[in-house]
């Protein structure tokens, strides 16, 4: 199993925070705008070092599912199969307004200084708002329901005033804090942004034709019906368009509670679903 940090990222592999070395300062915002073509190129690099000429699956979530969708699309032969859980091909506008709010949050921060702020104080307040802004999006009504109700936080009764009062309030904050020790605010605008222009199957019709006529991998498309940031309709888009090329791809919405959240917790019937799938491309890679 391989798993790497994406491109643009802030915990190892090369994003705003890296060294420019025509300055020796870090990029910032003269980082280049990335696609999801890009993050893919660099997974390609890094199998061709470790040697690794087909992979038997691509799997992701969210803007790991853009990637694996991508790389089937763009590079027959190296993938046997894409896994494709919880992610979009054409994000809404209501993703992008989200994304968005987020971003005004980190660049309106004082600190950011235009996204030159290594060295000096962080846009720590804008980015922790865009956090909680965004962990809101990633939960089902129904968890945080389960969650925290209308509890109150560290009281008896509500103080009636702004502080934190009930444990829904408290637990973004916790969130938007913690996210802090380990996230970039530059890193934050440019993966968000990629998300934004993704659209696989945009364009010339024609030429997607023939894309998604050489496209040899097998697909296994899911959602779950808690997630309304990138709800089951999304899924169902990208199932719609690779059956009516012919591509093999099998499609299940999961049902779990947890919301967008869902791909990253432990639900059986996911985990049998995944399993299950990449068995059968395993026992056919074996085949004779």
């Amino acid at each position: 199993m391989v798993c790497a940090n994406v491109l643009g990222g802030c915990q190892g592999t090369t994003g705003p925070a890296s060294p420019d070395p025509a300055t020796g300062e870090p990029y910032g915002l003269r980082f280049p705008l990335l696609s999801v073509t890009d993050l893919v190129e660099v997974h390609r690099a890094l199998t061709r070092h470790l040697g690794i000429s087909r992979l038997l699956g691509a799997i992701g979530g969210s803007l790991g599912g853009m990637q694996a969708l991508q790389w089937a699309l763009d590079h027959p032969g190296e993938l046997a199969g894409a896994l494709v859980v919880a992610a979009s091909a054409r994000l809404s506008a209501q993703n992008i307004a989200f994304s968005a709010v987020a971003r005004e949050a980190i660049m309106r921060d004082p600190a950011f200084a235009g996204g030159d702020y290594y060295g000096h104080e962080r846009p720590d307040r804008g980015l922790m708002l865009a956090r909680m802004i965004a962990h809101i999006t990633y939960l089902s009504e129904a968890s945080m329901r389960e969650k925290f109700g209308r509890r109150i936080q560290d009281a008896v009764v509500p103080r009636y005033g702004f502080d934190v009062d009930f444990e829904v309030e408290s637990y973004l904050e916790h969130q938007g804090r913690s996210f802090l020790r380990r996230f970039d605010a530059n890193t934050y605008l440019y993966l968000t942004r990629v998300m934004d222009y993704y659209d696989p199957f945009g364009g010339d019709p024609a030429a997607l034709a023939a894309k998604l006529a050489r496209v040899d991998a097998r697909f296994l498309v899911l959602s779950f019906d808690s997630d309304w940031r990138f709800s089951t309709s999304h899924a169902r888009d990208i199932v719609r368009t690779l059956s009516a090329a012919r591509v093999p791809v099998t499609f299940r919405e999961i049902s779990a509670p947890h919301g967008h959240d869902s791909f990253l917790m432990p639900v059986p019937e996911y985990h049998r679903t995944v399993s299950g799938f990449l068995a059968r491309l395993a026992a056919d890679a074996d085949a004779p």
